[in-house]
């Protein structure tokens, strides 16, 4: 397994995240955005990502587009959701509210599904919400929230979705490319990931993978120009190129971490190796003491979310200041009802990593002081209530 370059620390982040060498290498070459050479790298991510969703029957087309995720998450939902459209939003974290956040400034009709921190939306949830709402049109479901940490069982979401006459929309920002979604096996209409996430590339695009009948009923539905997918879908189609500048740079990373992952083994392959080191960090940081915010059958291989320590002399940010200075760049809690950090087991990571982690971890902690790492009671029990 690459290791970071010299000085660099590891991300331990659900995107950015630590890149192979090779990856940062390939950014070091200038390309023209207009140069039949990059064209030629447009087309081929586009290919080798519709790939990975095992789209036989070439109903499915891939289009990128300029910024971060939520750019390209907000690109489907502008150019997808009709305006008349009403959307049933599955949330059970901070992404599913940006998810309604964003209708919300879209002037998108929709209903929210909450279902906090701990828990799934199941599919006899979604069946009912749908059942009690005939006007709703579309599901838009998180694959994987990482706020929590949590996976959410897409499968049963989607037979409920089309069950209902539905269409279903994935945000599997923080999954594609680790967590298998074949529109072989899963049916969906859309999904939406970004560059610098399981495939570990960098940041600087994100792409929409559609069928391509959405795509063509989408003309003139978008709210914005720079974020409209059907333009951006009919110039690539056209021309090959991007409408706007495109990440040149970035692109190039991009090619070369699909190299490497396919050189892996792909999607199975590569999640495989994130399960493996969610089950080394998990075991080793229940053994210091530490408790994870969800039951096992929810903890997905992208991040973990772990609950802070009880003891008084615990405090975030001089145990975030200790993990660096040992190599290691956590994340911060997300939740709205504890305290709470994560740690991410997805980049340029092995399980012998996260064993340095762990070591890490108990390093830090006894370098504050803190000889138990036993969350807060009431927090616990509340785990245990809301998660049952």
């Amino acid at each position: 397994m690459p290791t970071p370059h010299a000085g660099e620390p590891y991300l331990l982040t659900p995107g950015p995240l630590t890149t192979a060498w090779s990856v940062k290498q390939a950014m070091l070459r200038d390309w023209g955005s207009w140069d039949d050479d990059f064209r030629g790298m447009t087309g081929e991510i586009r290919e080798r990502l519709l790939a990975m969703v095992d789209d036989a029957d070439e109903k499915f087309d891939c289009v990128p587009m300029q910024g971060s995720g939520t750019f390209a998450v907000e690109a489907m939902l502008g150019s997808l959701l009709p305006r008349d459209s009403k959307a049933l939003v599955l949330s059970n974290g901070a992404y599913g509210q940006r998810t309604a956040k964003i209708l919300h400034y879209l002037g998108r009709a929709y209903k929210l599904l909450d279902k906090g921190d701990y828990l799934p939306p199941r599919g006899d949830e979604v069946a009912a919400a749908l059942a009690a709402d005939p006007s709703i049109t579309h599901v838009v479901a998180i694959h994987c929230e990482t706020s929590s940490g949590i996976l959410n069982p897409i499968e049963e979401i989607s037979r409920a979705t089309y069950a209902a006459g539905c269409t279903l929309l994935i945000d599997s920002m923080s999954a594609f490319g680790a967590v298998p979604l074949s529109c072989q096996s899963v049916r969906y209409d859309a999904l939406v990931s970004s560059a610098n996430k399981c495939i570990e590339g960098v940041p600087g695009f994100g792409f929409v993978i559609a069928r391509q009948s959405l795509l063509e009923a989408s003309r003139g539905c978008s709210h914005s120009l720079s974020l409209d997918l059907h333009d951006q879908w009919m110039t690539l189609q056209s021309t090959g190129q991007w409408r706007f500048t495109p990440p040149t740079h970035t692109v190039a990373a991009f090619i070369e971490a699909l190299r490497l992952h396919q050189l892996e083994g792909g999607v199975h392959a590569r999640g495989a190796r994130y399960t493996a080191n969610r089950d080394t960090l998990v075991d080793g940081m229940r053994q210091l003491g530490f408790e994870t915010l969800l039951r096992d059958r929810w903890l997905s291989p992208i991040i973990v979310t772990f609950f802070n320590p009880a003891h008084p002399a615990f405090d975030f940010q001089v145990f975030y200041t200790r993990m660096k200075q040992r190599g290691f760049i956590i994340y911060p809690g997300k939740l709205t009802v504890v305290d709470s950090f994560r740690i991410g087991c997805i980049g340029q990571l092995d399980t012998h990593v996260m064993r340095r982690v762990v070591t890490a971890v108990a390093e830090s902690l006894a370098d504050m002081g803190v000889d138990c790492a036993d969350p807060p009671g009431a927090a616990f029990a509340e785990r245990e209530k809301l998660s049952s």
